[in-house]
């Protein structure tokens, strides 16, 4: 059985900084090209960062570019996103996403809120 588990969520004030974890089981992140999306109350999931399964090439959403860092750790079969100067907009839930066509499978999600 597949499960991705994200951790790392929480409060935290403008300008802050929090790392989220999504720890698999059941599939070697390396293989997948894992990705991070979030959503925010009343919104559209919105798509966050990609680290590709082939050469490990990341890229960013225009919202969090040189803001958000996303990597992997293969011994951990661990994702990882690292978010520096938090705004108030970044508050929402963030979900990690691993696809390897055909298979595609979600995280439960960990709530990120960002309030002064």
């Amino acid at each position: 059985q597949v499960q991705l588990v994200e951790s790392g969520g929480g409060l935290v004030q403008p300008g802050g900084s929090l790392r989220l974890s999504c720890t698999a089981s059941g599939i070697t992140v390396s293989r997948y090209t894992m990705r991070w999306y979030r959503q925010a109350e009343g919104k559209e999931r919105e798509f966050v960062a990609i680290i590709t399964r082939i050469g490990g090439v990341t890229n960013y959403g225009d919202s969090v570019k040189g803001r958000f860092t996303i990597s992997r750790d293969n011994a951990k079969n661990t994702v990882y996103l690292q978010m520096n100067s938090l705004r108030l907009e970044d508050t929402a839930v963030y979900y990690c996403n691993a696809n390897w066509a055909p298979y595609e499978y979600w995280g439960q999600g960990t709530q990120v809120a960002v309030s002064s």
